[in-house]
């Protein structure tokens, strides 16, 4: 049984080339060809039967029963049009085309700058206790102040009664 099983393999099989004589003399033959057509005045007509060609060709290129039921597809993309970057920008500024989630994060953004700014005018409710938490603290704070002063005042008038009665303590001795 030869290598490739069954089916027979092409492996040290004679291959055949295409003699570039015979090329060079197709080629010619073609030209003259047309050159005759031209002469005739028959080139249009080629023209047309080149297109029925590449029609014909499309038909085989289709698979199953695509060459028979014309099937239009609404997804498929045919031709897609190419456009120059200053038409792209006119398109963008006449109007912008933002994904959900870039939008969602733009509200975001500007219902958080609007939080922020009710918030520094103290309209916001969280701002109403903050101030009244402030006042309340400034409250304490000047009255521990005070407190201080006084309990100053007092240790100040205390040491100089101190210091008066050790005055006095000495110059009794003294005598």
């Amino acid at each position: 049984m030869p290598r490739g099983g069954k089916r027979g393999s092409h492996k040290g099989a004679r291959r055949h080339f295409t003699n570039p004589e015979e090329l060079e003399h197709k080629r010619k033959q073609e030209e003259e060809e047309r050159s005759w057509r031209e002469q005739r005045g028959d080139i249009e007509e080629e023209g047309s039967n080149e297109s029925e060609e590449e029609s014909s060709d499309d038909d085989s290129k289709k698979k199953g029963v695509e060459g028979v039921i014309d099937v239009h597809n609404p997804n498929r993309v045919s031709g897609r049009q190419h456009r120059k970057a200053t038409e792209l920008n006119e398109i963008d500024s006449t109007k912008p085309q933002l994904s959900r989630r870039e939008r969602e994060e733009l509200e975001k953004q500007q219902a958080r700058s609007r939080y922020e700014k009710l918030h520094a005018e103290g309209k916001t409710d969280e701002a109403r206790a903050d101030l009244a938490r402030l006042a309340l603290i400034r409250k304490q704070r000047e009255e521990a102040a005070k407190r201080r002063e006084e309990e100053k005042k007092a240790k100040d008038a205390a040491s100089k009664a101190a210091v008066q009665e050790e005055k006095l303590r000495r110059a009794g001795r003294k005598n």
